[in-house]
Order: structure tokens, then C-alpha cells, then sequence
């Protein structure tokens, strides 16, 4: 059985928390098939919560090593979304 994974997190404090978040995606960037990213912009206000949306490919065990480290920072809220998919 294959499964898809897809992580949601958000991010209530983008300037604080951006590089240590940053350094995890990018050390899981292997697992990672779909990164969206997404805050409020205008010409008056740059949000400093965000959005980020992962789609994971290849071993759910780095999906799990990746979600680990991820709630280890502070100021991140991580949601799991996970479906069995049958062909």
C-alpha cells in the first residue's frame, strides 16, 4: 500500500522562526515533492504568520524524522493529512 503525506504548518512568527524552519526543510528537501508557501502581502503589511503546505514522496520514515523536528520549534503548528492510496 502506498501512502501520501501531506504536512500543513503554520507559522506564527516568520521573522523569528524562518531559519531554524528553513534548515529543516532544506535537510528534508529529498522527501519533499510540493513546497507552497504563503502570508499576507500589501504595499502596507507583510504578515508575520504564515502558511506552508508539504507534499512527502519516498521513505515515510524521513516523513517521520522530518515531522519530529519540525515540532520541535517553537512557533511552528504542524497538521498531518495522510491517505492510503490504491491503484
Amino acid at each position: 500500500m502506498n501512502e501520501l503525506r501531506v504536512l500543513g504548518i503554520q507559522v506564527f512568527d516568520r521573522i523569528k522562526e524562518a531559519g531554524r524552519t528553513q534548515s529543516v526543510l532544506s535537510r528534508y528537501a529529498h522527501c519533499i515533492r510540493t513546497r507552497l508557501g504563503f502570508h499576507e502581502l500589501t504595499s502596507e503589511v507583510c504578515s508575520r504568520d504564515g502558511f506552508i503546505v508539504l507534499e512527502l514522496f519516498g521513505d515515510s520514515n524521513e516523513w517521520d524524522k522530518l515531522q519530529e523536528e519540525l515540532g520541535e520549534i517553537g512557533g511552528l503548528d504542524l497538521q498531518v493529512m495522510s491517505f492510503d492510496l490504491i491503484f
